[in-house]
């Protein structure tokens, strides 16, 4: 068996659903010129290249570069119009193709280890595979900080993905959101916006230098497609297909891939009882669960879990510990490494 490491993404890359789409959207984005000035112009103003006010002129320097990544950024993203079923049902098994041929596992099996959407995409393979009675490949699977339903929480995610809708309904194929954070970071190290860096990283877990870099350089910009799609997760039963008729959580209790269910205590994003919401309908054999953080301290915010000081020591062990368990029953059980 190998490893499949599908880390949080955020908005992954569709592999095979973008030829041709350039003709098709020509038609329906006859303004997308006027758009994508409009934004840049917008992002150009936040970012401090057409000041304002006088108190952004000191970012200038340190976000020269969100302007010219937005507009490359824009435009690969007016030629795609994919969401999340695209993901799953193209991209994945493309990657995990990949792997496979690269590596070569005796047994055709991949371990693979998800962070946020890349935890959502796996859940929802099991699912999707579990219904339809295929193998989905999977020796056996680990989520960080991920949920197929995210009803029962007050995650902040809602502050996001109303944006979706407004932004189809307007034409705008998809929302900077990389850009917008980059430039509110550094209002996000003094109150009263200190919180948003809560969403990342609980107080004192990272290293200030890495929690730079994550927050100027991890986030892109997400198609409104995809928020449509993912908004779903905050309904009753919690995420649906694009045409909302299935219900993936609905099908994850039909897997028979063992889980690893993290998650963080003070996440904001996807809260612990975002977690247990979705873990609780896999059946007991197949599913372990396990919440990291203290109630005084240390804490585990969304991305303490795969970047923060204490993961090595603590997060990572226990991944180890599970997908090590998880070779010896295979092995146990006949099958080849």
């Amino acid at each position: 068996m190998h490893a499949l490491h599908s880390a949080e993404t955020s908005l992954p890359v569709n592999l095979t659903s973008r030829r041709g789409l350039r003709g098709q959207f020509e038609g329906r984005w006859t303004s997308s010129n006027s758009v994508k000035d409009s934004s840049l112009k917008v992002t150009r103003i936040i970012a401090g290249q057409q000041p304002i006010l006088p108190s952004f002129s000191e970012l200038n320097e340190r976000l020269s570069t969100i302007v010219d990544d937005f507009e490359k950024q824009f435009d690969l993203l007016l030629n795609s119009n994919w969401d999340f079923d695209d993901c799953l049902k193209q991209d994945l098994p493309v990657v995990m193709e990949y792997i496979r041929t690269v590596t070569k596992p005796k047994d055709g099996k991949l371990l693979a280890i998800g962070h946020s959407m890349g935890g959502i995409l796996l859940y929802a393979m099991l699912s999707l595979y579990g219904f339809e009675g295929r193998d989905p490949g999977l020796a056996a699977v680990i989520t960080l900080a991920s949920s197929l339903d995210y009803s029962p929480s007050r995650s902040s995610l809602k502050l996001l993905l109303p944006l979706g809708g407004p932004a189809q309904n307007l034409n705008i194929p998809s929302i900077p959101v990389g850009a917008i954070y980059s430039v509110i970071h550094p209002l996000a190290q003094k109150p009263p916006f200190s919180w948003l860096n809560y969403l990342v990283s609980a107080q004192d877990m990272m290293i200030p230098e890495l929690l730079e870099k994550l927050v100027l350089k991890n986030f892109c910009t997400v198609l409104a497609k995809l928020l449509l799609q993912l908004a779903t997760v905050f309904e009753e039963g919690g995420l649906r297909d694009r045409n909302r008729t299935f219900l993936y959580k609905e099908h994850l209790c039909k897997s028979s891939v063992p889980v690893l269910a993290l998650a963080g205590n003070v996440d904001l994003i996807c809260p612990p009882e975002a977690v247990y919401e979705t873990m609780k309908v896999i059946p007991k054999p197949m599913i372990a669960y396990k919440v990291f953080g203290e109630p005084s301290g240390p804490h585990y915010a969304h991305y303490d879990l795969v970047g923060g000081r204490l993961a090595p020591k603590q997060v990572y062990p226990r991944i180890i510990e599970f997908l090590s368990a998880q070779d010896v029953i295979h092995l146990s059980e006949g099958g080849t490494s």
